[in-house]
This record gives structure tokens, C-alpha cells and sequence, in this order.
């Protein structure tokens, strides 16, 4: 894949692959990230994780295998990761802000509730 950078000499961010472009203007432009589709499937037994979820981006993007953990503080999520050399594990996707996080936090812990509710 080829990726172009021209967010230095133009004012704007153009990403370039040979799939999809994708421009984001830095003059006051915005693109808006609606959570479109959220799916929950949940996981049987005593472990603390409890469910695993998919989002869905305005129609056109989606993040899987967002984890539903049972903490000492109650349900949140842990996003997607991997396990690097060292031994760590680092997030492949997450939210950049705070506002985001709870937000995508909301609407999976929301789901898995219905889930549980619907059991019953």
C-alpha cells in the first residue's frame, strides 16, 4: 500500500491508499464519527471477561474484539491489542479522549445489558 502525507505544504490531511482516500480538512472542516452498529456476543463462564464487541463507524468502518471486563469498580472495556516483544500488551485501535471512550463505553455496556436482560 501507498500512502501520501500532505497535511505540511496544503493545510489539510489527505491519506492516500490504493483502496479508499479519505481528506479531513484542518481549516474548520470536521468529519463526524457516528457509531452506526454495535454488536455483542457474550462469553460463558466465571473469567472476568464477560463479552466481546464489534462497532461499527458510519457505516464504513468497523473495530472488533473490544473486551466487556468485570473490574473491582464494575464493567468497562478494553480495546483490541497486542502482545509486543517485550512483553506488553498495546492497544491496535482506541478512542484519543476521554469524551470518546465513554461514549463507545456507553453504548457496548448498554448493549450487554440488554443482552443480559433478555435472558432473564
Amino acid at each position: 500500500m501507498f500512502f501520501f502525507d500532505f497535511k505540511k505544504d496544503y493545510g489539510f490531511f489527505w491519506r492516500i491508499n490504493i483502496l479508499s482516500t479519505i481528506v479531513i480538512d484542518s481549516e474548520g472542516g470536521e468529519l463526524k464519527l457516528e457509531i452506526t452498529d454495535v454488536r455483542v456476543r457474550k462469553i460463558r463462564g466465571d473469567g472476568k471477561m464477560k463479552a466481546v464487541a464489534s462497532v461499527t463507524f458510519n457505516n464504513s468502518f468497523v473495530v472488533h474484539d473490544i473486551k466487556v471486563i468485570e473490574g473491582q469498580n464494575g464493567l468497562f472495556i478494553a480495546m483490541p491489542s497486542r502482545k509486543t516483544p517485550a512483553g506488553e500488551y498495546r492497544d491496535i485501535a482506541h478512542p484519543i479522549n476521554s469524551d470518546m471512550r465513554g461514549r463507545l463505553q456507553g453504548v457496548i455496556l448498554e448493549q450487554y445489558e440488554q443482552i443480559l436482560n433478555e435472558e432473564e
